[in-house]
């Protein structure tokens, strides 16, 4: 049990990243990107390139995050400047990033046994690979929580979360709507492909299909996270965030120590996201039988 609390965390660590940038268009920019599938593997594509040609992994990760930022760049000008609805734009650039991360790549598959990762700091000075996860997904995510709250307090910021909740009002203001959206788009994805890179380095390879079912789980991780702690500042939702993706593995982990076949995870998934989607509709039809019940009984 200790192994799979590890396991969770140590994933629900690094995954974590890639669900703060989900929440940013989700519920920031209240626009629905699939872009989140593409990135992911540009990141761990462009990562695991850079580390087998023997490249400083920290750097690798860092040039992984712009290309993250590049694809929502894509994203945004297509939805912005062409016109093209936010999901068929992300899908788009989705389908797009399978061709681009293969050429990155040179292969579908790249291994990263025995070589160098962000993690082997760490577990030279004699921690286990998952409690070398385990600190730098703390600092990772504290250093990104940190930045996010101070980012989203400043004027920029606030005139993205602005474009968000009324952009007939932002535009009133003078503010360039397309750009606040870019720039958004430009963030969401950096996160993203930052998260395929740790997660490509903690897995010791990257592939091109490891991207599928990517924003069900930044979607299952955003949804838990406010349906278990409904909190509305924003440094609580960006904790609560790490909090959900940790659950999220775990609740996976466990479905699968009790018997689930690999084959219907997929299936559970999406049930689970379904299910947690409608728990706030759930709740207010409880919430309404309740007080009516009370009411006649009064």
């Amino acid at each position: 049990m200790l192994a799979i609390l590890q396991g969770s965390i140590s994933l629900g660590l690094i995954w974590a990243v890639m669900a703060m940038g989900v929440f940013l268009t989700f519920r920031i920019l209240k626009t629905p990107d699939l872009t989140v599938e593409g990135s992911i593997i540009l990141g761990a594509g462009l990562c695991a390139r850079m580390i087998a040609g023997g490249a400083n992994p920290y750097l690798a990760t860092f040039l992984a995050a712009l290309l993250g930022c590049a694809a929502g760049f894509v994203t945004g000008a297509l939805h912005t400047k062409l016109k093209i609805p936010a999901i068929l734009a992300g899908i788009l650039t989705m389908i797009g990033s399978y061709s681009i991360v293969i050429r990155v790549m040179g292969t579908s598959n790249i291994s990263l046994l025995r070589l160098t990762t962000v993690y082997t700091f760490l577990e030279n000075m004699g921690l286990s690979g998952r409690n070398a996860v385990i600190v730098l997904g703390l600092v990772i995510v504290t250093v990104i929580i940190a930045v996010l709250y101070w980012f989203f307090g400043t004027e920029l910021g606030s005139a993205i979360r602005a474009t968000g909740n009324n952009r007939n009002m932002v535009r009133a203001q003078g503010i360039n709507i397309d750009a606040m959206i870019i720039l958004c788009l430009m963030i969401s994805n950096g996160l993203v492909a930052m998260s395929g890179a740790l997660v490509a380095q903690n897995q010791s390879f990257a592939s091109v299909d490891m991207g599928s079912g990517t924003i069900v789980i930044g979607l299952a991780s955003v949804i838990i996270a406010e349906v278990l702690f409904n909190t509305r500042s924003f440094w609580g939702r960006l904790v609560s965030l790490v909090v959900g993706a940790i659950l999220y593995r775990l609740i996976i982990a466990l479905v699968l120590e009790f018997g689930m076949a690999p084959t219907d995870l997929r299936l559970f998934q999406a049930i689970t996201v379904a299910i947690a989607l409608s728990l706030p509709m759930i709740r207010e039809r409880l919430a309404k039988i309740v007080f009516v019940g009370g009411s006649k009984n009064a």
